[in-house]
């Protein structure tokens, strides 16, 4: 007898089928819900990730990097502004090596990067592409 029961209770009744069928209704609700909340995950990632690059240690501190240049596939010269003093370091993966020191006074004052070679480029082909759209 107990076998019969426990069959019983093991197969599905059509009285409770009906219930765990989910409506197409439902299942759209539920999808939006779960994209829902992993685009609200995804998002406060992405912002906590913005604030925590944001703070980087050595800002506003004596010490920060005047310019950089590559010499090879890997390798760089780095200016290293420390103080009053500039340091020029070679940099590879592997190493940094002090290459120079000198005084940041013998240095021109650092000025604002002009305009990216090529950026003429881009200029005349957004007005050619202006004029090919106005035609």
């Amino acid at each position: 007898m107990s076998l019969r029961l426990l069959v019983l209770l093991l197969l599905p009744s059509p009285a409770f089928a009906a219930d765990a069928l989910p409506t197409p209704a439902t299942s759209l609700l539920q999808m939006l819900l779960g994209l829902g909340a992993t685009l609200l995950v995804l998002l406060g990632a992405l912002i906590m990730l913005k604030r925590l690059q944001g703070r980087r240690p050595g800002q506003g501190s004596l010490m920060h990097i005047r310019s950089a240049i590559s010499v090879g596939t890997r390798e760089k010269v780095v200016l290293l502004e420390v103080g009053k003093q500039v340091l020029v370091l070679g940099v590879t993966p592997g190493r940094i090596n002090a290459l120079h020191s000198l005084d940041a006074s013998d240095l021109p004052p650092a000025t604002t990067p002009g305009p990216l070679p090529g950026s003429e480029f881009a200029g005349r082909l957004r007005q050619m592409l202006e004029r090919r759209h106005e035609s």
